[in-house]
C-alpha cells in the first residue's frame, strides 16, 4: 500500500480527476495520514508492533516506547521466561505488599487502566531487565511513495472510505451530507469498530478472567 494509489482511487470516487484539481495531492496525502490515525484509534490491534524495552530498575510501573498508542501484550523477559497477565486489583487484595517486594525477574504484568501506555510488573524490576512487548505503534506521516507497512493491505478499502468521508464532509459545495455519511458507515462497518470489541481484540484472553502467580 502506498498513499499515492489511495489518492488516485479517492479522486475517482469524488470525481476530482480533472487536471485543475479541487484538492491538491498534498492536501489529500494529509487526509490519508489522518485516516490512518483514525483507523488506529478504532482498531489499535491493526498497528501492532513487537519490540523490546529495558525496564526501569526498582520500579513496578513501566512505560511503553514513545511511539506507542497503547500496550497490547507483554510477552516475556528477553531470553527468559514468559509473563502472565494479571489483574492489579486482585493482586492488591491478595498480596497488598507486592509493590515493595524484592527485585526479581518479572512474573506478572498488569495493565494501567488509566494510562494505556504504562503497565505494572511484579515483582520490581532488577537491573538490565529487558522485556519483549507488543504495542500499537503510531503510524508516521507517510509521503506518497513510501510503503505503509503498519496496516495490512486488506484494509485499503477502509482507508479509501475514511478519506472519502473526510473530504466529502468538508466539501459542502460539491456533495450532500448523505454521501459523506454513506462512506462513514462503510468505514465503520469494515473495521467492525465498537468500544465493546476492544477487550476482545486487545487481550490474549479476550476479556476473560486473568490468572495471578505469586512468589
Amino acid at each position: 500500500m502506498i498513499l499515492n494509489d489511495i489518492v488516485t482511487q479517492v479522486r475517482a470516487i469524488i470525481q476530482d480527476e480533472t487536471v485543475t484539481y479541487r484538492y491538491s495531492d498534498t492536501f489529500l496525502l494529509q487526509i490519508c495520514n489522518q485516516g490512518l490515525k483514525r483507523i488506529q484509534l478504532l482498531r489499535p490491534d491493526l498497528f501492532s508492533y513487537v519490540g523490546t524495552i529495558t525496564c526501569t530498575q526498582g520500579a513496578v510501573i513501566q512505560t511503553a516506547p514513545s511511539d506507542s498508542l497503547r500496550i497490547i501484550e507483554v510477552y516475556s523477559i528477553v531470553g527468559g521466561t514468559g509473563l502472565v497477565e494479571a489483574d492489579r486489583e486482585v493482586l492488591d487484595q491478595t498480596v497488598p505488599t507486592w509493590p515493595n517486594d524484592t527485585e526479581a525477574a518479572a512474573i506478572n504484568w498488569m495493565r494501567h487502566v488509566r494510562n494505556p501506555n504504562k503497565f505494572f510488573i511484579y515483582p520490581q524490576a532488577p537491573a538490565s531487565q529487558d522485556l519483549d512487548i507488543e504495542y500499537s505503534q503510531v503510524p508516521p506521516t507517510y509521503d506518497g511513495t513510501t510503503t505503509v507497512t503498519l496496516l495490512p493491505d486488506a484494509y485499503v478499502p477502509a482507508l479509501i472510505d475514511v478519506v472519502v468521508f473526510l473530504v466529502e464532509s468538508i466539501d459542502n459545495e460539491h456533495v450532500t451530507s448523505g454521501r459523506a455519511k454513506m462512506y462513514k458507515d462503510l468505514f465503520m462497518a469494515e473495521l467492525g469498530a465498537t468500544t465493546a470489541s476492544l477487550p476482545v481484540t486487545d487481550t490474549e484472553n479476550a476479556g476473560q478472567p486473568l490468572q495471578i502467580e505469586v512468589v
